[in-house]
């Protein structure tokens, strides 16, 4: 199993125990790019989404809210996830 499906099956199990630079690649594999860092947010946009992925990097772990707030996305939007 590819980095980026072993990330999505731990978060869709439940765990808030992510790793930034793991939910960055999983970020990246649903089509999403890196538009801007302004501070400590990384803004990233879709082409299929006038919504921006805003994400925080705190102790080296991703806000367990912005996960929820990102898989409603990919949801809402139906996006898939990309082969590595």
């Amino acid at each position: 199993m590819a980095k980026r499906q072993k990330t999505l099956a731990k978060i869709l199990s439940g765990s808030k125990n992510i790793s930034f630079s793991d939910f960055i690649s999983l970020v990246e594999g649903f089509g999403f790019r890196l538009s801007r860092v302004s501070g400590s947010h990384h803004i990233f946009v879709h082409p299929k989404s006038k919504e921006l992925v805003n994400l925080q990097e705190v102790g080296g772990q991703i806000k367990p809210y912005q996960i929820r707030q990102f898989m409603n996305l990919v949801e809402r939007y139906d996006l898939n996830l990309e082969e590595e």
